[in-house]
């Protein structure tokens, strides 16, 4: 992007890429970089490419030509737009964002059922290198920040109407240890206070960030750049 230093890291870069869907022609020789901890806005009209764009990333759709490059360790994290209804735990399901940590905490239990006490120092260890001692309050304060009571913490996942469960998935995405993080309109089911919350939110995230808002306020403040998805194309912007 320019303004952008010589030497930062690129996140992402899509080189001469086309993609078809169905009749419809999204892209044609579009190309389009993301660099490390940059945070740009995706704006363009209906059907212009902006989610397609991240099932691309995600590796959701394939590529017709040109190329979609990134760091191979690089974590992605993104909103799902399907709320699940289930007997789930609200906190649970947004601890569950952070796979290693759970992965390791179930370690932890089989070592303990097992008696492995030497396996379950190391495991301890790796749990501390996962911040996972404060994964559960940092947990709570995302679903604070979205709109959650305290009350809400131990309540099934079914107990919420659709627009909570989104929220839910944007908790269990921000839990989720990421380098690149994709967000499709996460204001949509959000009130005031949880859009400033989300804001402030983003402006501490230290990766590199892809958003998708038609809330052009929203990106005024979150992003320092923009993607304009237009004519097969897309032509970035830097600044806000």
């Amino acid at each position: 992007m320019a303004g952008l230093p010589e030497n930062t890291a690129t996140m992402l870069s899509l080189t001469n890429l086309s993609l078809r869907r169905g009749a419809d022609l999204l892209f044609a020789g579009a190309s389009f970089t993301l660099h490390q901890g940059r945070k740009v806005g995706l704006v363009g009209a209906n059907g212009a490419g902006k989610t397609s764009l991240f099932k691309l990333i995600l590796g959701e759709l394939e590529i017709d030509q040109g190329s979609l490059d990134y760091p191979p360790e690089t974590r992605i994290a993104h909103l799902e737009q399907e709320a699940p209804s289930s007997d789930e735990l609200a906190l649970d399901y947004v601890l569950a964002g952070d796979k290693a940590l759970m992965a390791t905490q179930a370690a932890i239990e089989k070592a303990e059922t097992e008696g492995n006490f030497s396996q379950i120092a190391s495991l301890h260890e790796r749990l501390d290198s996962l911040d996972g001692y404060t994964a559960r309050s940092r947990a709570e304060q995302l679903m604070l920040g979205l709109g959650f009571k305290a009350t809400d913490f131990q309540q099934p996942l079914r107990a919420f109407s659709g627009g909570w469960r989104i929220r839910l998935n944007l908790a269990q995405t921000l839990m989720t240890p990421s380098d690149l993080l994709l967000l499709d309109e996460p204001t949509n089911h959000l009130d005031l206070d949880a859009i400033v919350w989300l804001g402030n939110w983003i402006k501490d995230y230290r990766g590199a960030l892809m958003l998708i808002s038609h809330d052009r306020e929203f990106l005024d403040e979150t992003v320092d750049g923009i993607a304009y998805l237009h004519h097969q194309t897309i032509e970035l912007f830097s600044g806000k």
